[in-house]
Protein backbone atom coordinates (compact mmCIF):
# COMPACT_ATOMS: atom_id res chain seq x y z
CA UNK A 1 0.00 0.00 0.00
CA UNK A 2 1.26 3.75 -0.43
CA UNK A 3 1.65 6.35 1.95
CA UNK A 4 -0.19 9.50 0.23
CA UNK A 5 1.22 12.33 1.59
CA UNK A 6 4.95 10.96 0.52
CA UNK A 7 4.07 8.30 -2.21
CA UNK A 8 6.77 6.14 -0.19
CA UNK A 9 5.83 2.34 -0.56
CA UNK A 10 5.37 0.32 2.67
CA UNK A 11 6.17 -3.26 2.62
CA UNK A 12 3.98 -5.94 2.50
CA UNK A 13 5.07 -7.99 5.98
CA UNK A 14 4.97 -11.57 5.56
CA UNK A 15 5.43 -13.92 7.97
CA UNK A 16 7.32 -17.44 6.96
CA UNK A 17 6.35 -20.06 10.15
CA UNK A 18 8.92 -22.29 10.11
CA UNK A 19 8.21 -25.72 11.97
CA UNK A 20 10.26 -28.84 12.71
CA UNK A 21 11.11 -30.74 9.63
CA UNK A 22 10.50 -27.78 7.57
CA UNK A 23 11.02 -28.69 3.21
CA UNK A 24 13.77 -26.30 2.27
CA UNK A 25 12.62 -25.55 -0.82
CA UNK A 26 9.11 -25.07 0.95
CA UNK A 27 11.14 -22.72 3.49
CA UNK A 28 13.25 -20.44 0.80
CA UNK A 29 10.63 -20.22 -1.88
CA UNK A 30 8.73 -16.91 -0.27
CA UNK A 31 11.48 -15.09 0.41
CA UNK A 32 13.12 -15.25 -3.11
CA UNK A 33 9.59 -14.92 -5.29
CA UNK A 34 8.23 -11.78 -2.78
CA UNK A 35 11.43 -10.46 -2.60
CA UNK A 36 11.61 -9.94 -6.19
CA UNK A 37 8.46 -7.81 -6.54
CA UNK A 38 9.63 -4.37 -6.97
CA UNK A 39 7.97 -0.85 -8.58
CA UNK A 40 9.16 0.98 -11.52
CA UNK A 41 11.49 2.28 -9.24
CA UNK A 42 12.83 -0.60 -8.07
CA UNK A 43 11.43 -0.27 -4.21
CA UNK A 44 10.49 -3.84 -2.74
CA UNK A 45 6.88 -4.56 -2.36
CA UNK A 46 7.22 -7.41 0.55
CA UNK A 47 9.36 -7.68 3.41
CA UNK A 48 9.98 -11.25 4.41
CA UNK A 49 11.07 -12.69 7.45
CA UNK A 50 11.17 -16.24 9.31
CA UNK A 51 10.05 -17.15 12.76
CA UNK A 52 9.99 -20.40 14.71
CA UNK A 53 7.95 -21.14 17.99
CA UNK A 54 10.10 -19.68 20.46
CA UNK A 55 12.43 -18.77 17.96
CA UNK A 56 14.43 -21.79 18.72
CA UNK A 57 16.08 -23.39 15.22
CA UNK A 58 14.32 -26.22 13.78
CA UNK A 59 15.40 -29.09 11.18
CA UNK A 60 14.92 -28.98 7.62
CA UNK A 61 14.36 -31.78 5.25
CA UNK A 62 17.38 -30.81 3.68
CA UNK A 63 20.26 -31.61 5.74
CA UNK A 64 20.57 -27.82 7.46
CA UNK A 65 19.38 -26.29 10.57
CA UNK A 66 17.24 -23.13 10.57
CA UNK A 67 18.64 -20.21 12.92
CA UNK A 68 15.16 -17.71 12.79
CA UNK A 69 15.47 -14.26 13.90
CA UNK A 70 12.15 -14.32 15.21
CA UNK A 71 9.67 -15.81 17.46
CA UNK A 72 5.78 -16.01 16.79
CA UNK A 73 4.92 -12.44 17.95
CA UNK A 74 6.45 -11.94 13.87
CA UNK A 75 2.79 -13.25 13.19
CA UNK A 76 1.31 -10.84 15.13
CA UNK A 77 2.02 -7.24 12.96
CA UNK A 78 1.98 -9.71 9.89
CA UNK A 79 -0.33 -9.21 6.54
CA UNK A 80 0.58 -12.52 5.34
CA UNK A 81 1.49 -15.65 7.18
CA UNK A 82 2.96 -18.55 5.56
CA UNK A 83 3.37 -22.20 6.21
CA UNK A 84 6.13 -24.16 4.48
CA UNK A 85 5.72 -27.67 3.84
CA UNK A 86 6.88 -30.27 6.74
CA UNK A 87 7.91 -33.77 6.68
CA UNK A 88 7.12 -35.66 9.52
CA UNK A 89 5.90 -33.87 13.28
CA UNK A 90 2.35 -34.21 14.53
CA UNK A 91 0.53 -32.71 11.69
CA UNK A 92 1.50 -34.96 9.23
CA UNK A 93 1.59 -38.21 11.74
CA UNK A 94 -2.06 -37.50 13.70
CA UNK A 95 -3.37 -34.73 12.13
CA UNK A 96 -2.38 -32.21 15.26
CA UNK A 97 -0.26 -28.92 15.92
CA UNK A 98 1.61 -26.87 18.74
CA UNK A 99 -1.53 -25.16 20.52
CA UNK A 100 0.57 -22.36 20.71
CA UNK A 101 1.06 -22.30 16.67
CA UNK A 102 -2.57 -22.81 16.13
CA UNK A 103 -3.37 -19.99 18.45
CA UNK A 104 -1.54 -17.47 16.15
CA UNK A 105 -2.32 -18.65 13.00
CA UNK A 106 -6.32 -18.67 14.33
CA UNK A 107 -5.44 -15.00 15.77
CA UNK A 108 -3.77 -13.36 12.43
CA UNK A 109 -6.74 -14.99 10.03
CA UNK A 110 -9.31 -13.33 12.76
CA UNK A 111 -7.62 -9.97 12.24
CA UNK A 112 -7.49 -9.80 8.52
CA UNK A 113 -3.93 -11.40 7.63
CA UNK A 114 -3.71 -13.36 4.45
CA UNK A 115 -2.42 -17.44 5.77
CA UNK A 116 -0.63 -19.56 3.35
CA UNK A 117 0.10 -22.79 3.01
CA UNK A 118 3.02 -24.88 0.71
CA UNK A 119 2.76 -28.21 0.19
CA UNK A 120 1.99 -30.00 3.12
CA UNK A 121 1.66 -27.01 4.65
CA UNK A 122 -1.75 -27.65 4.09
CA UNK A 123 -1.46 -30.31 7.22
CA UNK A 124 -0.73 -27.59 9.64
CA UNK A 125 -3.98 -24.95 8.70
CA UNK A 126 -6.37 -27.89 8.43
CA UNK A 127 -4.76 -28.82 12.29
CA UNK A 128 -5.50 -25.28 13.38
CA UNK A 129 -8.81 -25.72 11.69
CA UNK A 130 -8.39 -23.00 9.72
CA UNK A 131 -9.53 -25.06 6.47
CA UNK A 132 -12.97 -27.03 7.68
CA UNK A 133 -15.65 -26.68 4.89
CA UNK A 134 -12.92 -25.15 3.17
CA UNK A 135 -11.53 -26.20 -0.50
CA UNK A 136 -7.84 -26.47 -0.39
CA UNK A 137 -5.18 -28.48 -2.20
CA UNK A 138 -1.42 -30.55 -0.77
CA UNK A 139 1.06 -32.33 -2.76
CA UNK A 140 -1.08 -35.29 -4.41
CA UNK A 141 1.55 -38.34 -2.88
CA UNK A 142 -0.05 -36.82 0.69
CA UNK A 143 -3.98 -36.48 -0.51
CA UNK A 144 -5.12 -39.80 0.72
CA UNK A 145 -3.21 -39.50 4.04
CA UNK A 146 -4.97 -35.16 4.49
CA UNK A 147 -8.47 -36.62 3.31
CA UNK A 148 -8.11 -40.02 6.56
CA UNK A 149 -7.02 -36.75 8.83
CA UNK A 150 -9.48 -33.90 7.50
CA UNK A 151 -12.22 -35.05 6.02
CA UNK A 152 -14.18 -31.96 6.95
CA UNK A 153 -12.29 -30.42 4.18
CA UNK A 154 -12.74 -30.32 0.59
CA UNK A 155 -9.64 -31.77 -0.74
CA UNK A 156 -8.59 -31.04 -4.60
CA UNK A 157 -5.27 -32.66 -5.08
CA UNK A 158 -5.58 -31.72 -9.11
CA UNK A 159 -4.92 -28.38 -8.72
CA UNK A 160 -1.42 -26.42 -8.62
CA UNK A 161 -2.91 -24.01 -5.92
CA UNK A 162 -6.70 -23.00 -4.23
CA UNK A 163 -7.01 -19.24 -3.57
CA UNK A 164 -10.48 -19.41 -1.05
CA UNK A 165 -10.11 -15.68 0.14
CA UNK A 166 -8.36 -14.99 2.63
CA UNK A 167 -6.57 -18.83 3.41
CA UNK A 168 -4.92 -19.93 0.22
CA UNK A 169 -3.15 -23.25 -0.07
CA UNK A 170 -0.59 -24.59 -3.12
CA UNK A 171 0.24 -28.25 -3.74
CA UNK A 172 3.87 -30.22 -3.75
CA UNK A 173 6.96 -28.11 -3.67
CA UNK A 174 7.41 -26.47 -6.54
CA UNK A 175 3.81 -25.02 -6.85
CA UNK A 176 4.21 -22.99 -4.32
CA UNK A 177 6.40 -20.73 -6.86
CA UNK A 178 3.19 -20.50 -8.50
CA UNK A 179 0.42 -19.09 -5.31
CA UNK A 180 3.19 -17.08 -4.74
CA UNK A 181 3.34 -15.09 -8.16
CA UNK A 182 -0.87 -15.78 -8.07
CA UNK A 183 -0.46 -13.81 -5.14
CA UNK A 184 1.91 -10.89 -6.31
CA UNK A 185 -0.39 -10.88 -9.41
CA UNK A 186 -3.53 -10.52 -7.61
CA UNK A 187 -1.53 -7.72 -5.29
CA UNK A 188 0.08 -5.62 -7.64
CA UNK A 189 -1.13 -7.02 -11.31
CA UNK A 190 0.24 -8.77 -14.07
CA UNK A 191 3.63 -6.58 -14.56
CA UNK A 192 4.84 -7.08 -11.75
CA UNK A 193 4.03 -10.63 -11.07
CA UNK A 194 5.85 -11.09 -14.74
CA UNK A 195 8.62 -9.25 -13.88
CA UNK A 196 9.41 -11.71 -10.95
CA UNK A 197 8.71 -14.66 -12.77
CA UNK A 198 11.51 -13.61 -15.06
CA UNK A 199 13.56 -13.04 -12.23
CA UNK A 200 13.19 -16.17 -10.71
CA UNK A 201 13.51 -17.78 -14.61
CA UNK A 202 9.84 -19.44 -14.12
CA UNK A 203 7.10 -19.13 -16.20
CA UNK A 204 4.49 -16.53 -14.76
CA UNK A 205 1.96 -19.22 -14.54
CA UNK A 206 2.05 -23.08 -15.29
CA UNK A 207 -0.98 -24.91 -17.74
CA UNK A 208 -3.19 -27.46 -16.18
CA UNK A 209 -2.63 -28.69 -12.43
CA UNK A 210 -0.46 -30.93 -10.35
CA UNK A 211 -3.15 -33.95 -11.98
CA UNK A 212 -0.03 -34.08 -14.78
CA UNK A 213 2.39 -34.87 -12.08
CA UNK A 214 1.41 -38.08 -10.14
CA UNK A 215 3.04 -40.83 -11.66
CA UNK A 216 2.03 -42.33 -15.01
CA UNK A 217 3.18 -45.45 -16.70
CA UNK A 218 5.61 -44.35 -19.69
CA UNK A 219 4.88 -44.70 -22.94
CA UNK A 220 6.50 -47.33 -24.32
CA UNK A 221 7.62 -45.29 -27.61
CA UNK A 222 8.03 -41.41 -28.07
CA UNK A 223 6.33 -42.09 -31.39
CA UNK A 224 3.44 -42.34 -29.98
CA UNK A 225 3.60 -38.81 -28.12
CA UNK A 226 1.12 -35.64 -28.73
CA UNK A 227 3.35 -33.28 -28.23
CA UNK A 228 3.55 -31.94 -31.38
CA UNK A 229 -0.42 -31.96 -31.73
CA UNK A 230 -0.93 -29.80 -28.87
CA UNK A 231 1.77 -27.38 -29.97
CA UNK A 232 -0.47 -27.53 -33.49
CA UNK A 233 -3.92 -27.22 -31.91
CA UNK A 234 -2.24 -24.25 -29.61
CA UNK A 235 -1.82 -22.37 -33.44
CA UNK A 236 -5.01 -22.73 -34.05
CA UNK A 237 -6.69 -21.58 -30.71
CA UNK A 238 -9.16 -19.05 -32.79
CA UNK A 239 -10.59 -22.02 -34.71
CA UNK A 240 -13.22 -24.90 -34.10
CA UNK A 241 -10.93 -27.72 -33.65
CA UNK A 242 -12.51 -31.02 -32.56
CA UNK A 243 -11.06 -34.50 -30.88
CA UNK A 244 -10.98 -36.33 -34.38
CA UNK A 245 -8.88 -33.23 -35.88
CA UNK A 246 -6.49 -33.62 -32.50
CA UNK A 247 -6.47 -37.45 -33.22
CA UNK A 248 -5.89 -37.33 -37.32
CA UNK A 249 -3.35 -35.35 -37.28
CA UNK A 250 -1.30 -37.05 -34.59
CA UNK A 251 -2.52 -40.26 -36.74
CA UNK A 252 -4.38 -41.99 -33.91
CA UNK A 253 -7.50 -43.31 -33.21
CA UNK A 254 -9.73 -41.33 -31.36
CA UNK A 255 -9.74 -43.49 -28.53
CA UNK A 256 -5.76 -44.04 -28.67
CA UNK A 257 -5.00 -40.43 -28.84
CA UNK A 258 -7.11 -40.07 -26.15
CA UNK A 259 -5.68 -42.57 -23.49
CA UNK A 260 -1.79 -41.35 -24.94
CA UNK A 261 -3.11 -37.49 -24.13
CA UNK A 262 -4.49 -38.07 -20.79
CA UNK A 263 -1.59 -39.83 -20.19
CA UNK A 264 0.66 -37.01 -20.24
CA UNK A 265 -0.72 -34.43 -19.60
CA UNK A 266 -3.01 -35.50 -16.93
CA UNK A 267 -6.23 -33.67 -18.33
CA UNK A 268 -8.74 -34.79 -21.43
CA UNK A 269 -7.95 -33.50 -24.78
CA UNK A 270 -11.24 -31.67 -24.15
CA UNK A 271 -10.12 -30.47 -20.63
CA UNK A 272 -6.87 -29.15 -22.08
CA UNK A 273 -7.94 -27.33 -25.02
CA UNK A 274 -10.38 -25.25 -22.97
CA UNK A 275 -7.74 -24.40 -21.06
CA UNK A 276 -5.64 -23.40 -23.30
CA UNK A 277 -8.26 -21.00 -24.58
CA UNK A 278 -9.34 -19.94 -21.58
CA UNK A 279 -5.44 -18.81 -20.75
CA UNK A 280 -5.36 -17.48 -24.35
CA UNK A 281 -7.89 -15.17 -23.54
CA UNK A 282 -6.60 -13.80 -20.17
CA UNK A 283 -3.56 -13.00 -22.16
CA UNK A 284 -5.59 -10.82 -24.39
CA UNK A 285 -7.64 -9.58 -21.62
CA UNK A 286 -4.31 -8.38 -19.90
CA UNK A 287 -2.65 -7.07 -23.02
CA UNK A 288 -4.97 -5.45 -25.76
CA UNK A 289 -8.08 -3.37 -26.00
CA UNK A 290 -9.84 -6.07 -28.06
CA UNK A 291 -13.27 -6.00 -26.77
CA UNK A 292 -14.53 -9.30 -24.82
CA UNK A 293 -16.43 -10.18 -27.27
CA UNK A 294 -13.53 -10.01 -30.22
CA UNK A 295 -11.63 -12.04 -27.52
CA UNK A 296 -14.22 -14.75 -27.15
CA UNK A 297 -13.79 -15.12 -31.19
CA UNK A 298 -9.95 -15.03 -30.77
CA UNK A 299 -9.71 -17.55 -28.00
CA UNK A 300 -12.13 -19.56 -29.94
CA UNK A 301 -14.94 -19.32 -27.27
CA UNK A 302 -17.44 -18.43 -31.05
CA UNK A 303 -19.51 -16.46 -28.28
CA UNK A 304 -19.32 -13.84 -25.13
CA UNK A 305 -21.33 -16.44 -23.35
CA UNK A 306 -19.39 -19.12 -23.67
CA UNK A 307 -15.97 -17.64 -22.23
CA UNK A 308 -17.85 -15.80 -19.70
CA UNK A 309 -19.19 -19.99 -18.41
CA UNK A 310 -15.54 -21.44 -18.81
CA UNK A 311 -14.07 -18.24 -17.55
CA UNK A 312 -16.01 -18.35 -14.29
CA UNK A 313 -16.03 -21.74 -14.31
CA UNK A 314 -12.12 -21.84 -13.60
CA UNK A 315 -11.09 -18.51 -12.39
CA UNK A 316 -14.16 -17.61 -10.11
CA UNK A 317 -14.95 -13.94 -11.72
CA UNK A 318 -16.11 -12.88 -15.13
CA UNK A 319 -13.91 -11.48 -18.27
CA UNK A 320 -14.71 -8.38 -17.49
CA UNK A 321 -13.53 -8.20 -13.52
CA UNK A 322 -10.15 -10.30 -14.57
CA UNK A 323 -9.23 -7.25 -17.18
CA UNK A 324 -10.18 -4.78 -14.28
CA UNK A 325 -8.07 -6.59 -11.94
CA UNK A 326 -4.46 -7.42 -13.80
CA UNK A 327 -5.21 -4.98 -17.34
CA UNK A 328 -2.45 -2.57 -16.78
CA UNK A 329 -1.70 0.59 -19.39
CA UNK A 330 1.61 1.34 -20.37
Amino acid sequence: MRNNRAMAVVPHRIAVLALDHVVGLDLGTPSQVFGTARTGERTPLYAVEVCTVGGRPVRSTAGFQVLPEHGLELTEAADTVIVPGIHDGPPMVDGTVDPEVAAVLRAAHDRGARIMSICTGAFVLAAAGLLDGRRATTHWAYADRFRRLHPGVDLDPDVLFIDSGGVLTAAGVAAGLDLCLHVIRTDHGSAVANGSARRCVVPPWRDGGQAQYIEHPVPRSTETGTAATREWARQRLHEPVALRDLAAHARMSVRTFTRHFRSETGLSPTQWLLQQRTDHARLLLETTELTVDQIARHAGFGTTAALRQHFHHRLGVSPTTYRRTFHRTP
